[in-house]
């Protein structure tokens, strides 16, 4: 496969993760759909440090621009924009890992919500994963079906961002082929 058609590839399967992502990070201010916790300031610290809208968002989009246009006409133009696609595509592995360790941290503290009279974290540093033991999931009263919720979403973080890395990192060796090795010389398909 020709470097530029496999960077086109790669960008056309980057975007839909990307907004995958956003989406996600976006809909995780709103637990159960509803804008009050976000007003009242009842949200998840992980989903403050925004990994799904910046990290494997906005951080993975902009290289998945520059990528599709490097292999735009089917094959690359020159060495040094396959060069440029291994920055970019570097920029993307980092948002990518940044998005990656706050759903991991997301995952593992759990969700904030009320439990009994008080707004907690009540699963972060506790002994007993909460992910395994559905029991422990009564613990939170409020927002409702929270814990579906936080699972359900931090978990699609958890593997667009895996997926994000992963085509990010398989452009940086594709790049390095590009830049080695020169771009294939055929014309557009």
């Amino acid at each position: 496969m020709c470097t530029g058609k496999c960077s086109r590839f790669i960008a056309v399967t980057l975007y839909p993760l990307a907004v995958l992502s956003i989406i996600c990070n976006i809909v995780l201010f709103f637990p159960g759909g509803d804008v009050k916790y976000a007003k009242d300031g009842h949200i998840t610290e992980e989903v403050k440090y925004m990994g799904g809208l910046i990290g494997g968002g906005l951080m993975v989009l902009m290289p998945a621009l520059y990528i599709h246009l490097t292999g735009k006409q089917g094959c690359c133009g020159n060495r040094c924009g396959m060069f440029l696609s291994i920055v970019f595509a570097a920029v993307g592995v980092a948002g990518a890992l940044y998005s990656f360790i706050v759903a991991v941290l997301g995952l593992k503290n759990g969700p904030l919500c009320k439990a009994v009279l008080f707004w907690m974290t009540p699963f972060k540093d506790n002994d007993q994963s909460y992910l395994t033991d559905k029991t422990l999931w009564g613990v939170c009263l409020e927002p409702e079906n929270i814990m579906e919720f936080h699972i359900g979403l931090f978990a699609t973080l958890l593997a667009t961002s895996c997926l994000e890395l992963i085509l990010c990192a398989i452009q940086m060796i594709n790049g390095l082929f590009g830049c080695l090795c020169g771009t294939c010389n055929k014309g557009p398909l």
